[in-house]
């Protein structure tokens, strides 16, 4: 009886040695939430692999940290409500780090400056100024810094367009190219990649502050938040932080 008892607590001490070591390997992964389509900062390329600069960057971060992150591509206009309900954990995409936003959110140190502009076909012979006053259709991608600076200047006096939500950048270049609007607002930074196709140019800078860059976070999430805090700090002062600004010609 004794026998068969001490084989039963020696089966019994297997089974919790080995399921303890289970939880304990079940290391946690942390979800980056990016845009599909805002290269060259957080997109899917076409293998259908998420990529770019931050994607790139977070991963460099992440394996001189000790943790692990997996890239989840969104809708833009969702993510901050994503990452608020823990669905994803940071968002490292061409992010500005704006005040309305820090009041939900906290942000890694800055690490990019970009101002908004407007992109319009090769073609467009009507100067910035008068674009805005013109009564022609002005698309942007919803959920960003420049379509609340857009929304913003609809019917205030000195500005008569309509403004054209999109789900992407992308989708609003298709619609310059066949001149469904006159142009589309975004970030510097897009604007240099759009431009990198022939037929298009940048009619001009918008009359607002520049931006800066950071990866958004939970605010309860401190002790994640000086890791990635402390890896950024690490990666801007390697050598890889040039190559990657050189890779996507940031």
């Amino acid at each position: 009886m004794r026998k068969r008892f001490g084989l039963l607590l020696a089966a019994l001490a297997a089974f919790v040695l080995c399921f303890g070591g289970l939880a304990q390997a079940e290391e946690k992964v942390y979800v980056n939430g990016i845009d599909f389509g805002f290269p060259p900062f957080g997109f899917v390329d076409k293998a259908g692999k998420p990529t770019g600069f931050d994607v790139e960057s977070l991963d460099w971060i992440a394996k001189k940290m000790g943790f692990k992150v997996k890239h989840q591509p969104m809708d833009w206009d969702g993510i901050i409500p994503a990452l608020l309900a823990k669905k994803i954990d940071i968002i490292a995409s061409g992010m500005s780090a704006t005040a309305e936003r820090a009041q939900k959110v906290d942000f890694s140190i800055p690490y990019y400056e970009v101002t908004q502009v407007l992109v319009v076909g090769d073609k467009e012979a009507t100067p910035f100024a008068e674009i805005l006053k013109s009564g022609k259709k002005i698309g942007v991608q919803r959920g960003t810094v420049t379509a609340k600076l857009l929304e913003g200047f609809v019917g205030q006096p000195g500005y008569k367009f309509e403004l054209v939500p999109y789900d992407s950048t992308d989708l609003s270049m298709e619609d310059v190219k066949i001149g469904r609007i006159a142009g589309s607002g975004m970030d510097s930074t897009i604007a240099a990649e759009v431009m990198k196709a022939p037929g298009f140019k940048i009619a001009g800078t918008f009359d607002a502050a520049p931006e800066k860059y950071g990866y958004a976070m939970r605010k309860e999430d401190k002790e994640f938040q000086a890791k990635v805090n402390e890896g950024l700090k690490l990666l801007m002062a390697d050598p890889y932080w040039k190559e990657l600004k050189a890779k996507y010609g940031i």
